[in-house]
């Protein structure tokens, strides 16, 4: 018997976090509510979460710390953050240490509901592993998709996000290829680029930073007003 995508909800508004609760149990999740950070803390250590919901903004602390914390012990378990409407510094810093998507305040069920199922097909890493492409090999990069793992030819191990593994793994697929913000954005969050939006630069800008391994990054082109390009040689290995 399968069991139902655990869903850990955190969030000191009663009324917002009763609803989510009960309309994400309809839509088939085992879902877990916490109001403050001491709280989601033992939550994560009872019920190993698959997924974490998490308030920007709780009595005992920022869901940004528990996001970073999360990053250090359980980079796999991807995180959405619920934001202030205009809190744009907060989703950008939520970007940059790790979360996986945002959602601002006030949102429709219907649409975490949606960002969620994105978020888990993009890092079910069994989906993954039905992949034919065994290791993508890159720079000085091997990349394996079932174990969302990236490595340097000296062995050093690349410690990336959910999200940041999803992006690169949507270039070594396409390279070449002109890639738009939009085009990004709709293929690896499942969603529409809203105007300002600037979660794929972040993204962007963080991937560079990892990959370059402290030399001038030549792996990526920047093309003004077209998006992004994969410009070095990908060679794959297929499953056999």
């Amino acid at each position: 018997m399968v069991q139902a995508t655990r869903i850990l909800v955190v969030d000191d508004d009663q009324e917002i976090s009763s609803l989510l609760g009960r309309y994400l149990t309809e839509q088939g999740f085992r879902i877990t509510l916490a109001e403050n950070c001491r709280e989601c803390e033992r939550a994560i250590a009872d019920t190993k979460p698959d997924l974490i919901v998490l308030d920007v903004m709780l009595p005992d602390g920022s869901g940004l710390d528990i996001c970073r914390a999360m990053r250090s012990h359980s980079p796999s378990v991807p995180v959405i953050l619920l934001t202030a409407l205009k809190e744009d510094v907060d989703r950008i810093i939520g970007l940059e240490i790790g979360a996986d998507d945002y959602l601002a305040k006030p949102f429709n069920p219907r649409e975490l509901t949606a960002r969620i199922k994105a978020v888990l097909r993009r890092t079910n890493a069994d989906a993954r592993a039905k992949g034919e492409v065994r290791a993508y090999r890159v720079s000085d990069l091997v990349v394996e998709p079932s174990l969302r793992k990236v490595t340097r030819i000296s062995g050093e191990e690349v410690d990336l996000t959910g999200a940041e593994f999803e992006l690169l793994r949507v270039f070594l697929d396409r390279p070449g290829r002109l890639l738009s913000r939009e085009q990004l954005l709709d293929i690896t969050q499942g969603r529409d680029c809203e105007p300002g939006d600037r979660s794929i630069d972040v993204l962007m800008s963080r991937l560079r930073r990892k990959l370059s391994n402290g030399n001038r990054d030549s792996m990526f082109r920047t093309v003004r007003n077209g998006g992004y390009q994969l410009v070095v040689q990908v060679v794959c290995e297929m499953v056999e």
